[in-house]
């Protein structure tokens, strides 16, 4: 379950976060995940609280957006959303699609205290 390792690289990005503002207690913890990025939200949300037990971010919740693939149609010429790769243009059926976003997942913010 890769989703352990995430959730331990974002308490590292908390915990650093901590060190540079002065900040004492992680409240939220907001993260957008993209639909082609591989990553289960509901596992992240039990692996995050797992992680998150003994550090500032104990009791934080997690809340995650989930943003959609996209990709350009070099059959088309239109920008498409996807839900998976490899499946064809949903405008004219071409498989000729150049991923162009929802393969990522970030924290977008921090509630804290």
């Amino acid at each position: 379950m890769h989703e352990m390792a995430l959730c331990e690289g974002i308490i590292e990005i908390v915990e650093e976060e901590a060190r540079k503002r002065a900040f004492s207690r992680v409240r939220a913890v907001c993260l957008e995940i993209g639909a082609l990025s591989h990553v289960a939200p509901e596992a992240m949300t039990f692996c995050f609280e797992a992680v998150a037990a003994s550090t500032i971010a104990r009791g934080a919740r997690l809340e995650i957006i989930e943003t959609p693939g996209t990709a350009w149609c070099m059959g088309c010429s239109t920008s498409v959303e996807i839900k998976q790769r490899y499946e064809p243009c949903p405008a004219c059926g071409s498989y000729q699609l150049q991923v162009t976003g929802g393969e990522e997942m970030r924290v977008r913010e921090l509630e804290v205290d």
